[in-house]
């Protein structure tokens, strides 16, 4: 163990013991500071590919117009292609709440309308004066539908050329 601090010393090194447990225990000659910085560096590196799934939430009433809907509902679809979760809400106002039905032909024709992109993750179920219900990205039906509309624009090129 001397010989080892006398040795790093003279290298300018530093030396830090790796298994204390071990008989005798186990050091090691190294610079501890460009360790420490190659160890943050790595962790940084893995934590910027880590995805980071968020949850956005798009919200509706009762008796939303037609034109309301397909916007709200585009919008959707446009979260859920970017890889987020959409929370999607039915807020009752009122009475409204007596009618339950309404606000679940809702939230199933926006599942209907974004059945070739998503997954229900959380069924419609309701919470005080609130119905809610989960959708997330299916990335195996977004990649199937990817494809489908490449193949259609290459039979549509091949025809418009021919």
């Amino acid at each position: 163990m001397p010989e080892a601090l006398s040795l790093a010393r003279e290298l300018e090194l530093d030396l830090v013991e790796v298994a204390d447990k071990a008989n005798p225990p186990v050091v090691r000659i190294m610079d501890y500071g460009k360790y420490k910085y190659e160890a943050a560096q790595r962790a940084k590196e893995s934590r910027k590919k880590a995805s980071h799934v968020s949850v956005k939430e798009m919200k509706y009433r009762p008796k939303i117009g037609g034109g309301d809907f397909n916007t709200k509902t585009r919008k959707v679809e446009r979260f859920l292609n970017e890889g987020h979760k959409v929370k999607i809400t039915i807020m009752f106002r009122g009475r409204e709440v007596t009618h339950p039905e309404l606000g679940r032909k809702i939230l199933d024709d926006i599942a209907e309308r974004t059945d070739d992109i998503a997954k229900i993750e959380a069924y419609p179920r309701l919470d005080g004066r609130n119905m809610t219900m989960v959708l997330g990205p299916d990335n195996k039906k977004q990649a199937k539908k990817a494809r489908e509309e490449a193949e259609a624009a290459k039979a549509a090129a091949v025809e418009e050329s021919s």
